[in-house]
């Protein structure tokens, strides 16, 4: 999944990683904290967290890449490396890269 702190900004740290589900699966577990959706109350971010109610978006990885709003880099967990480039992105040239520059949704550098 694509996790990006929000904090305080429109854009923030970002990372693919591995989340798990609750039974329920109302909530989402990452790195030991738990998230639980804002149910669209939130202002670019789509969860938070349970603990501290800091804001996050968490959404499933584009196969493009182009999963932040604006460019910038997003670090990739190692546990999914070699997935996320051979069975997501299919870039087997890639499998060795820790992190890449997103050039995001709104990128004004996109054709229309």
């Amino acid at each position: 999944m694509y996790i990006e702190f929000k904090g305080d900004n429109l854009t923030g740290p970002a990372r693919i990683g591995r989340v798990s589900f609750s039974p329920s699966g109302k909530t989402l577990r990452y790195q030991g904290k738990e998230f639980q959706s804002l149910k669209g109350e939130g202002y670019k971010a789509n969860y938070a967290d349970l603990e501290t109610g800091e804001q996050y978006w968490i959404s499933a990885c584009k196969k493009d890449g182009d999963d932040t709003l604006y460019p910038g880099p997003i670090a990739i967990d190692e546990d999914v490396r070699e997935e996320y480039w051979l069975d997501l992105r299919d870039r087997p040239d890639c499998v060795e890269q820790t992190s890449f520059r997103s050039e995001g949704k709104y990128s004004k550098r996109k054709p229309k």
